[in-house]
């Protein structure tokens, strides 16, 4: 037992290793074949047990970052309820690996326990899949066809053949089992190589301003003026370059979220200072803002001004983030940390689409915008483009987690939707990392953490649809419906043994 769980603390660390800014693609591999084998022939207990430890070393130091300026427990607390989900994947991988490594049993359990974790509770938390550890590797096409969980399945997939492989070379008898697996293993990770991912389309300049913050702490709210006024500033400076002639004239301006957090409906300082911005570039500007509304709460907002004529349009954010937007249950979680009232005004969900149509010179544009965390939330990003989205905005706000790997996180994730989807996505951050990523997934114009910068350049305007977005969740359904089939199975072979 102590070399399975030797085993299932080093599959937690190489799956944390294989994700930004450690960017080792190829050690989520690893990880999971190491999990398959601590598993293997185990039953559902000891399988229980061997997944959480695994799943403790995997995502504590992977969510390090939410507890940067909160404290321990917050970020111990969501680790943990997090690796619950992996524990469970390690009951299923012990129960249904009886006589040895089951590569597809352990590929449909990962797709499955990613799929619970990603809804509940709370509407879940989709951050950390093993999909988006794969932004550099050749397995990132796979998200055109089968979306973000057809790439944690193949991911896992070829680290389970690569267990069987090593378990059967050890073991034997069967000659060929070791390297048939070895053999599939290598063909899974290289053959996607061949699927197209096509980068054309109708050119749309933009401009994304990254005006960063006065002082990296969790209070940088309370400068919310100064944070405005840097926005203002860098996009007043983009102006004096293009009118040098030393940046390209943008059709589009995108500011990220929290770029006013005084609501500038209310405020008629904030108001002018924008209109001045939106002046300065005479195109359309969308600005991340926090409005006071409805009463006694707040709107995480992006705002969409036309030279002239000011806010026109609104999308607003549809999944606010539990205990960080707002608190569930307050008066019961205040019981174990008073951390829960520095969200002193809950934020409300939003209950439109974030598909804007923004005017421009030659063409309506069809905007697809996501809200920070949202860019992992798959029916969502999914749901812009059905609805027609073009080019996709993740607007965000990366203060409140300093110097960490969150921002890479979070960059890689919106790289995978843009294969996903087949969409350029415009990732703008207050303080970084921002960048425009292509609809393959290469990033152009990146930028550096709490830098005040500017991203500029051309994104393909794009309406077809990727297989992904036409099978939606049909990828989930089939891989619960067969693993669902294989528990069954298992359960009716052993009671008739």
């Amino acid at each position: 037992m102590l070399l399975r769980l030797v085993l299932s603390v080093a599959a937690g660390l190489c799956l944390w290793l294989a994700f930004p800014t450690h960017d080792l693609w190829w050690m989520a591999y690893v990880g999971i074949g190491a999990l398959a084998l601590a598993t293997a022939q185990v039953g559902l207990w000891r399988g229980l047990a061997l997944g959480l430890t695994a799943g403790l070393a995997y995502l504590v130091p992977l969510l390090s970052w939410t507890g940067v300026f909160v404290g321990a427990l917050p970020w111990l607390a969501l680790s943990g309820l997090e690796a619950l989900y992996v524990a469970g994947l390690g009951a299923v991988c012990g129960y249904l690996q009886r006589d040895g490594v089951r590569p597809l049993s352990v590929a449909l359990a990962w797709v499955v326990s990613e799929l619970a974790r990603s809804t509940t509770p709370f509407g879940g938390f989709p951050w950390a899949r093993v999909g988006f550890s794969q932004a550099d590797a050749p397995l990132l096409a796979v998200a055109s066809w089968l979306g973000t969980p057809g790439v944690t399945f193949v991911a896992a997939l070829v680290g389970a053949l690569g267990a069987l492989a090593l378990e059967r070379a050890v073991r034997g008898p069967s000659r060929w089992v070791a390297p048939a697996a070895g053999l599939t293993a290598a063909v899974l990770l290289v053959g996607p190589l061949a699927i197209p991912r096509p980068i054309d389309g109708e050119p749309l300049q933009v401009l994304g301003v990254q005006g960063n913050v006065p002082e990296m702490t969790l209070e940088f709210n309370a400068q919310r003026r100064a944070v405005l006024d840097k926005h203002v500033s860098t996009t007043l400076h983009a102006a004096e370059l293009v009118e040098r002639g030393e940046l390209a004239a943008p059709e589009l301006v995108l500011w990220p979220e929290n770029a006013s957090d005084i609501d500038p409906l209310r405020n008629q300082d904030a108001a002018m200072a924008i209109a001045e911005a939106v002046a300065a570039l005479d195109v359309p500007l969308i600005v991340g803002a926090v409005l006071r509304e409805p009463e006694d709460h707040s709107t995480n907002a992006s705002l969409l001004y036309l030279p002239g004529e000011g806010v026109v349009d609104r999308y607003v954010k549809q999944r606010p983030v539990p205990f960080g937007e707002y608190i569930p249950y307050r008066d019961f979680f205040r019981l174990f940390s008073d951390q829960v009232d520095l969200v002193a005004r809950d934020f409300v969900a939003g209950t439109e689409p974030g598909v804007l149509t923004v005017p421009l010179a030659g063409r309506d544009l069809m905007l697809g915008v996501a809200i920070c965390f949202e860019v992992v939330v798959d029916d969502l990003m999914r749901e812009n483009v059905l609805l027609g989205a073009e080019v996709l905005f993740v607007p965000t706000n990366n203060a409140t987690f300093g110097f960490t790997a969150e921002s890479e996180q979070q960059l890689a994730a919106s790289r995978v939707k843009a294969v996903e989807l087949g969409r350029a996505v415009v990732h703008v951050s207050t303080v970084g990392v921002s960048g425009l990523v292509m609809p393959d997934g290469s990033v152009h114009d990146k930028t550096e953490l709490f830098t005040q910068d500017i991203i500029s350049g051309s994104v393909p305007r794009r309406t077809d649809l990727t297989l992904a977005a036409e099978l939606g969740w049909w990828p989930e359904r089939i891989a619960v419906a067969g693993l669902a089939a294989m528990i069954l199975g298992a359960v009716l072979t052993r009671r008739r043994r």
